[in-house]
């Protein structure tokens, strides 16, 4: 949810125009995360860029799409876009709304007061911005917006209009305001007290910095400054050289480049195009930026903590998060499900001597074999992948499978045990009701397995092993080639787990058979399209769609019936078909559009009682069947007849069409595919 991209050059001449347009590029990287505002914060002045009492922040910020704040920049007539700054910090923000409806006003930057003497973008949620606010009201600060962003802004200027020490930096000013904040939040800071300087920080929202130099980095290591109860500081550079700084020392000089480009990011996909080497905040880092030198702060030391962050290489290329001949990113990603897939099995998949290897849990099989329960918490599609593949994990391990939903899980306080296995799903893997489910497993004591598709992020850091599900950048807010993918690795964990069981040595092999052709099985299914769109065309008027199907398909018609809602914004309703008769029947009738996943497994016979039941309703259902299934076409009204498979990846199949189908009544109703309303690709806030 939201996003934040700021940009900081250090003897890097460049016109203000040409910072503008990079801001506004960062920004339209990030529009797949969900926004309904947007707004820039740049210096001002057209006189003497180097003369700070003519660089007072100028503020831009509109509702709606970045294309409309675009428009007002470059309308902006007393703005001089020939200007050139060597040094200059430029920032820029999409905003979700929560405290307070889309607005200019609630737009982000928020500022400390009408000079704008301190201004903020901020992701997340301030828990405590009530009583703040309380107080800053009583020292007669006047607020503007109904955020609760602004609280910091305002805070900031109340602490430097009241400090003690008249030398005080801009890092240490942040540290002061967040050390008075409760909640989830990334920062970013801009003032035209401290021209060219920006700070950042994060506690529960992802943060990443891009550096571009001329030079080679002396390291790929950024020390970690922390401040003792002395007011001395400490650092180490690498992983054995040990230094230490004095009170005075304010950072780190990280390489020796003299010209120096940074770039604060929620995502690495507003990164990828200047940059592919990032570091990856911590919470509780505070970045600071200053005369081109990078410092990473802490005020104290966790016990085992790091005490360096590494510089990392990004392997992501810039064409993939490009939409190339697809008009929308959604539909690109659909149709990338065939590699998607071998992306996830690459180098785990044996298929001559029918083995698996996943090398991020090879080093805790071990415990995971010993364990008590296998515990699966996730969210939305992540949630579905955890129960589509439940039965498999089951059948294979031998073991209780309990799949949650992170936010249910935490609202019980449910009890966790020593010899627990936690796995937890999430694209993004910032997702912030898996986040706190994660840690309140692991203050428990259980093993924690991440199973995300981002490098660097939260969970991946945190847990103590997992895997990446390799699926590739997804920018579209309704998931489709990552749940294929999370799909696939759990059903790899599955294999993994019963590697040594001769008794299951025949259905280990036949899976893995399926796996090998599964990619040009996904390619047949993929050619349905246009049959497909001609079903949509029958049905994008309908007012509610019934998804039903039982065992390996029930949470394909989860999943369906999600993807209907996100996109489409109809009422849609995935059924077990077990469940028929105690209740949804009454739903049936000649109007209702009811979609039956009835493929040749254990369940067959059972879906076919379910099919009989609302034909005898008059309904006419649509049925996806397996070729060869001549009773299914006789019954239904249309079939949808896909490639034989084995049971427990049938599911993997019969999701793409619901995909496609809904992609295409979303187009025919004449919505915005890739940013569905209300919605945020990274749920970053409970």
């Amino acid at each position: 949810m939201c996003g934040i991209f700021a940009y900081i050059n250090f003897l890097v001449p460049k016109q203000r125009k040409a910072i503008l347009e990079l801001l506004i590029n960062g920004l339209k990287r990030l529009e797949y995360r969900g926004y309904d505002s947007a707004g820039i914060a740049v210096d001002g002045g057209n006189e003497d860029p180097e003369k700070t009492e003519q660089r007072q922040t100028r503020i831009i910020k509109k509702r709606g799409k970045v294309k409309n704040l675009e428009e007002e920049i470059f309308t902006q007539e007393d703005l001089d876009f020939d200007v050139e700054y060597e040094t200059h910090c430029g920032i820029a923000h999409t905003r979700w709304a929560t405290h307070g409806v889309p607005n200019a006003v609630n737009s982000h930057p928020q500022r400390s007061d009408e000079n704008n003497e301190f201004v903020v973008i901020h992701n997340g949620i301030i828990t405590n911005y009530k009583d703040i606010k309380k107080f800053l009201e009583s020292k007669n600060m006047v607020f503007e917006s109904d955020t609760d962003t602004e609280v910091i802004a305002k805070l900031i200027k109340y602490l430097y209009d009241n400090r003690d020490d008249e030398n005080i930096t801009f890092r240490e000013l942040v540290e002061s305001v967040i050390q008075q904040l409760e909640g989830a939040f990334a920062l970013a800071f801009k003032s035209w007290r401290f021209p060219g300087e920006c700070v950042a920080t994060r506690r529960g929202s992802p943060l990443l910095i891009g550096i571009k130099t001329k030079t080679k980095l002396a390291s790929n290591y950024v020390p970690i400054l922390y401040k003792d109860n002395r007011g001395n500081c400490a650092s180490v550079s690498g992983p054995e050289l040990e230094r230490s700084f004095s009170s005075t020392t304010d950072f780190e000089v990280v390489g020796e480049a003299k010209e120096a480009e940074f770039f604060f990011a929620s995502d690495a996909s507003a990164i990828i195009e200047h940059t592919n080497r990032v570091i990856y905040l911590e919470d509780n880092d505070v970045a600071a930026i200053r005369e081109g030198t990078l410092s990473i702060h802490r005020l104290k030391k966790e016990q085992g903590e790091s005490m360096s962050r590494e510089v990392q290489t990004l392997k992501m290329e810039i064409q993939q998060i490009m939409k190339g001949n697809y008009k929308y990113f959604m539909l690109k990603e659909i149709f990338e499900q065939p590699e998607s897939v071998i992306n996830t099995m690459r180098g785990r998949l044996n298929f001559e001597d029918k083995t698996v290897s996943l090398g991020g849990l090879k080093d805790h099989m071990n415990e995971i074999l010993r364990c008590r329960r296998l515990l699966f918490l996730a969210c939305g599609t992540s949630y579905h992948s955890a129960i589509a593949t439940r039965q498999l994990i089951e059948e294979l391990t031998e073991l209780p499978v309990v799949v949650e939903l992170s936010s249910d899980f935490l609202d019980r306080h449910t009890p966790i045990f020593r010899d627990d296995v936690a796995f937890f799903i999430s694209q993004s893997g910032e997702t912030a009701d898996t986040l706190n489910a994660l840690r309140y497993c692991k203050s428990r004591g259980a093993l924690t397995v991440g199973i995300t598709n981002t490098v660097g992020s939260s969970i991946s850091r945190e847990t103590h092993c997992g895997v990446h599900i390799n699926a590739g950048p997804e920018i579209g807010v309704a998931s489709t080639k990552a749940y294929t993918s999370q799909f696939i690795s759990l059903v790899m964990f599955a294999l993994m787990m019963n590697q040594d069981r001769l008794s299951f040595t025949t259905r280990r092999q036949e899976i893995i058979s399926h796996l090998q052709r599964l990619p040009d099985m996904i390619k047949q299914v993929l050619e349905m399209d246009d049959e497909i769109k001609n079903l949509a065309e029958e049905l994008y008027q309908k007012k509610s769609i019934l998804l039903m199907g039982r065992g390996f398909n029930f949470a394909t018609c989860l999943e369906g019936a999600l993807k209907i809602k996100e996109l489409c914004y109809l009422h849609s309703e995935g059924i077990l078909a077990g469940e028929l008769k105690h209740g949804p029947l009454a739903l049936v009738d000649e109007d209702m559009p009811v979609i039956l996943i009835m493929m040749k497994d254990g369940t067959y016979t059972k879906c076919q009682n379910a099919l009989h039941e609302v034909v005898a309703r008059k309904s006419k259902p649509i049925i996806i069947c397996q070729a060869g299934d001549d009773e299914a076409k006789e019954t239904a009204s249309r079939c949808l007849v896909l490639p034989s498979c084995v049971d427990c990846l049938s599911g993997i199949l019969c999701v793409i069409p619901l995909q496609l189908l809904a992609y295409h009544i979303a187009v025919l109703r004449g919505f915005d595919v890739d940013c569905p309303r209300n919605l945020a690709k990274s749920v970053t806030v409970e």
